[in-house]
Parts: C-alpha cells; structure tokens; sequence
C-alpha cells in the first residue's frame, strides 16, 4: 500500500498544526503571569503576621523559588499562581529543609489543603524528588523547616494574607 499526501493536504495539516500550537500559547501564556499588584507581602496565621522575603508571580519566579538564596528562619515565599491545580515542587539547590505549604485561597482568605514539612534540600544534578501535594492549591508557601510546628501549621489551618 503507497500512502502519499498531496501537497494541498499537507498544507492543510501544518496549518491545523499551527492553530494548535498558537492557541494553546494564547491560553496558556496568558495563565503563566498573575498581577503582582494584587500579591499580598504578608499572611496571618493562628494570630501571628509574617511578612514574605520573596513573592513569584510568573514561571521563572516560579521555577527558581528559593534555589541558591539563603534561607533563615526568617524567610518566607509566596508562590501566587493564576489556577488551582496540583503544583508538584522540588528542592534542587535549596540550602535548608523547608516546609511546604500548600493553600487554597479566595478572597484573602484560605484554608491549608497539603503540608511537606522539613523537605531537605537536593544537589543532585538529577534525582532530586518532587514533592506534590493530593489536592489542588492556588498559593504555596516555602518557610524554613520547623516553621509549622513552630507555629501551629497543619492541614485545615486558616490563613489570611494582606
């Protein structure tokens, strides 16, 4: 059996092709980047307020997090992303455990859905683990570990942000 397209069929599928392509472009890359004037740079949690060392708003914040930046028992990231949907992290770089904390939240206002806490850090060029939470989540927080034991942090906690 000879299978030879005409060049008006192939034509007609490298245009179908880029339609694709340039639509999922159009709504994906208008999902990669949230408004950072609407970033809160503080949250409250069981009566305590702590202001965030560092915010990300778009995938290279997002990819680089806390990678190479020293982390005290001080600092604190926000990851603000565009959808709730399950965010997998990893630890590449980082040089303190961390506890991850995931959140869904409106309004200013949420609920923590998933907690990893003292994730240590990972300087694998390859093989470091993802961490992802078993619900969705539009906030993610990074503090040093311990920090949600130090704090009353677990599952079901509420947080506000400002």
């Amino acid at each position: 059996m000879n299978f030879r397209l005409s060049s008006r069929a192939i034509v007609a599928i490298a245009v179908v092709i880029v339609v694709i392509i340039g639509g999922t472009y159009l709504l994906l890359g208008s999902a990669t980047q949230v408004n950072l004037k609407s970033a809160p740079s503080k949250f409250t949690v069981n009566g305590k307020t702590f202001e965030f060392t560092y915010v990300a708003t778009n995938e290279t914040e997002w990819q680089a997090g806390l990678m190479n930046k020293k982390v005290t028992s001080n600092t604190t990231m926000l990851f603000v992303f565009p959808n709730s949907a399950v965010y997998p992290f990893w630890m590449y770089h980082v040089n303190s455990s961390l506890d991850i904390i995931w959140l869904q939240v409106t309004g200013g206002e949420g609920d923590v859905v998933y907690l990893a806490a003292s994730v240590p850090g990972c300087f694998l060029p390859i093989g470091c683990p993802n961490y992802t939470p078993t619900s969705a989540a539009n906030y993610v927080i990074e503090a040093q570990g311990g920090f949600c034991e130090l704090n009353g942090i677990g599952v079901g906690t509420q947080v506000r942000f400002g």
